[in-house]
């Protein structure tokens, strides 16, 4: 179906339009996937050095039962068209939160998956979440009541470029393509 004028669109790092509120399967490429979240810092770039959503991504991917390790590669790929909140923000938009889960789950049907999220994949997001925190952020003025342990595991973050070409390499891994 042709895109009218009215409908906003990004343009992608391979140079393509991608219609985040009406997206079409033949404009998901991969790589833009990769490239976006390698470029995107956690925690809306307030941890003391540079953590990419790609990189977060990964080390979710191998952090599940391998099963659901292409969901957990995959689980912020709606943030490389529609960018992420901070969750206490984002918990305040529900409009923004459908939108997001319904970007997900197109692509993650696109990649073969399906809605809802695997409740190992929460888990180690949620782990991961508090392992970033641990090694990545100034200590917390109070506690963000979550009652999760941190990954045994520092996490010494990789450049944008490493991370991009981690979850490429991941993604190949997983899928064969």
């Amino acid at each position: 179906m042709p895109h009218t004028e009215n409908e906003g669109w990004v343009q992608t790092f391979t140079g393509g339009m991608f219609f985040p509120l009406a997206p079409r399967r033949e404009d998901i490429d991969i790589r833009d996937i990769a490239h976006s979240l390698s470029m995107q810092c956690r925690f809306n770039g307030h941890c003391r050095v540079f953590y990419s959503v790609a990189e977060h991504s990964v080390r979710v991917s191998h952090a599940v039962p391998e099963k659901h390790a292409l969901w957990g590669l995959l689980h912020d790929a709606a943030e490389a068209y529609l960018t992420d909140l901070p969750k206490p923000v984002k918990d305040q938009m529900p409009s923004f939160i459908e939108l997001e889960d319904e970007l997900l789950g197109f692509l993650l049907n696109y990649f073969g998956l399906s809605m809802p999220m695997p409740p190992e994949v929460k888990l180690a997001d949620v782990q991961l979440l508090m392992t970033e925190a641990r090694d990545l952020m100034a200590p917390p003025p109070e506690s963000w009541g979550i009652d999760t342990q941190p990954l045994p595991e520092k996490i010494v973050p990789m450049s944008s470029t490493e991370a991009e070409t981690a979850f490429l390499e991941r993604f190949a891994e997983l899928t064969n393509r």
